[in-house]
């Protein structure tokens, strides 16, 4: 497994995650979001030289970074 990807797109979307304002989503639409996250990881697939896992997984890390950094350092 590849770690340059996963580390950097956690640090961007943990970027990202922490200057998100406010929030007004209920918590319920995590969960559609989260699966929608799966859907596109999946189907965006890895990079040709990558044969570890079926999905993006830079992706994935920035999807989890971005829902990490508006939980711990949202501003709202």
């Amino acid at each position: 497994m590849f770690t340059g990807p996963i580390i950097f797109g956690f640090i961007l979307g943990f970027i990202l995650g922490s200057r998100i304002r406010d929030d007004r989503f209920p918590p319920s639409s995590y969960i559609v979001l989260i699966l929608a996250l799966i859907l596109v990881a999946w189907n965006l697939g890895p990079f040709p030289y990558y044969t570890d896992l079926p999905v993006a997984t830079g992706f994935v890390a920035a999807a989890v970074g971005i829902m990490a950094g508006r939980i711990l350092l949202g501003r709202g």
